[in-house]
């Protein structure tokens, strides 16, 4: 989780680096408290912004989808979650300009994870914190407005939104529309408890409900948790954990809770940070302790084989 990038002008560790949607600009932040934001140009990338505004080391940063303007989203252990905007200069020559626009002071300890939901859902952004607590920002009639709930009692280190549609809707001609009323709002935690919840909107109470714990789950914390981008046949979960194992999980009905099942376990020598698909969906990158990246693919008879190894 925590690397190092050459010249990125932090004094300290870095905890995250993420690009945005064109992949135009890199953000990274680090328990120097600050965020760095760069241009990136082919394998060049110039530091254009240092946003000071933390208080304890910044674990993570993430883009929100470019239809809601240059947002970014940071958390830290400092308990607060911050959303900078970028604003255009007043004239061609004059530069953009970065301005903190909206503190979130709910949590009351480290928030681990920032996620944006799926655009369909609206400006909505999910925070992640030690205290135990999921909360969930919403930025609609001109306002910042949350809700906060108990999701792993110990604490909670990770989330990651569903996509909006549904499974095989890429093949289908209505895109799947007709099998549901305007976007699902679901996601998926990772806690100190060792489980892997799953969670979605209720119109009825206004919250999100626990609806599911994927079953097989781990033997020790879970760092972190991905749910696959895109819209295959299957839905794919996959964890990370302390426990040196990373855990997939498939349903062909994310709609129905009880169809997750475990579909594959693989194990590792060294404690995993870290699960990222790739927007195709079906490549998974797993980071962990020992410095070294490796990429799985599941094949055409569902057995999962590492494709590739990178090491620093």
């Amino acid at each position: 989780m925590a690397q190092t990038i050459k010249d990125s002008g932090h004094d300290d560790m870095i905890h995250d680096a993420v690009l945005d949607y064109y992949g135009r600009r890199l953000a990274t932040c680090s328990s120097d408290k600050t965020i760095k934001i760069f241009e990136v140009d082919g394998d060049q990338h110039r530091l254009t912004e240092t946003l000071k505004g933390h208080d304890g080391a910044v674990w993570c940063v993430s883009w929100a989808h470019p239809k809601f303007g240059t947002l970014l989203a940071s958390s830290s252990y400092d308990g607060r979650v911050h959303i900078w905007r970028e604003s255009p200069g007043q004239t061609p020559s004059q530069a953009p300009t970065w301005s903190l626009v909206f503190t979130s002071t709910i949590h009351t300890a480290s928030v681990n994870m920032v996620a944006w939901a799926p655009p369909e859902a609206g400006c909505v952004l999910a925070c992640a914190s030690s205290d135990g607590n999921v909360s969930v920002l919403e930025f609609r009639d001109n306002q910042w407005g949350h809700t906060i709930f108990q999701a792993h009692g110990v604490g909670v280190n990770a989330v990651s939104w569903a996509p909006s549609g549904v499974p095989g809707a890429t093949m289908r001609k209505d895109g799947g529309a007709a099998a549901q009323q305007g976007p699902v709002r679901r996601f998926t935690t990772g806690g100190s408890d060792n489980q892997v919840k799953l969670w979605e909107y209720s119109s009825q109470t206004q919250n999100y409900e626990n609806v599911g714990t994927l079953p097989n789950g781990h033997s020790d914390w879970v760092r972190d948790v991905a749910w696959s981008p895109t819209l295959l046949t299957k839905s794919y979960i996959a964890s990370a954990s302390q426990d040196k194992t990373v855990r997939i999980w498939t349903s062909v009905n994310p709609a129905e809770p009880s169809t997750w099942t475990l579909g594959k376990t693989l194990q590792f020598d060294a404690v995993l940070w870290r699960v990222s698909w790739s927007l195709s969906g079906n490549i998974l990158a797993v980071s962990g302790g020992d410095n070294k990246v490796t990429l799985w693919k599941e094949d055409l008879k569902g057995e999962w084989a590492q494709v590739k190894e990178i090491t620093e």
